[in-house]
């Protein structure tokens, strides 16, 4: 295990399957100590939290909605309680993502992504500011997407959430610069993960293709 990262209190929203899961193993064998927030998948984030103990590192696993005001402030005092102040977060949690065609889109569907990938953010953050203002120190990690830049068909609604996201990360990074709070944005594209266990050969192979 590295230890780069030792002391480091880290949370990841939706991080009991899929990228989520791998970010917090990822950050847990860097020494952070990791906060697995979930928000059904209870069994599969203890099972989570339990590797990385097994390979010693430290993580808890906590349920919350990360639309939720609530939940969110609920998720940061409990982090707070267990393993002191938050350096690290990584808003990673998401819904489902329907394709649809702009003549069936409602302006609910975009307020369905804007919640996960503008509000989600806003709320997480500003629940781990002030300790990370306090320490002069923090990690602020957006997870992003390939699709805002290639623009995909029957899909603005998700496009364009991912669009509001990049906006405010770029803002925030120069606004809390001098803070040594870092804010980024990682922007993958397609991953073999459990939320695309159903695709078709056929829609990877064109993925490749393209």
């Amino acid at each position: 295990m590295s230890q780069i990262l030792k002391d480091k209190v880290a949370i990841v929203t939706g991080a009991s399957r899929g990228l989520g899961a791998s970010i917090a193993s990822k950050l847990a064998a860097a020494g952070a100590k990791v906060v697995v927030n979930y928000f059904a998948s209870a069994e599969k984030a203890e099972k989570l939290v339990n590797s990385i103990k097994q390979a010693g590192g430290q993580a808890i696993a906590l349920a919350g909605d990360a639309r939720s005001e609530k939940d969110i402030s609920k998720l940061v005092a409990d982090t707070e309680k267990a393993f002191g102040s938050i350096d690290i977060i990584v808003p990673n949690g998401t819904g489902p993502q329907p394709f649809i065609k702009v003549e069936d889109l409602t302006w609910q569907a975009c307020l369905d992504q804007l919640e996960f990938f503008v509000k989600s953010p806003l709320l997480l953050l500003q629940a781990a500011l002030p300790s990370m203002k306090k320490k002069k120190w923090g990690r602020v990690i957006n997870i992003g997407s390939e699709v805002f830049e290639k623009g995909v068909p029957e899909f603005s609604q998700y496009v364009a959430a991912k669009g509001a996201q990049l906006g405010l990360t770029r803002s925030w990074a120069m606004e809390l610069a001098k803070w040594n709070i870092t804010v980024n944005l990682v922007a993958p594209g397609w991953i073999p993960t459990e939320r695309h266990a159903n695709d078709s050969q056929e829609s990877k192979d064109q993925y490749a293709k393209a």
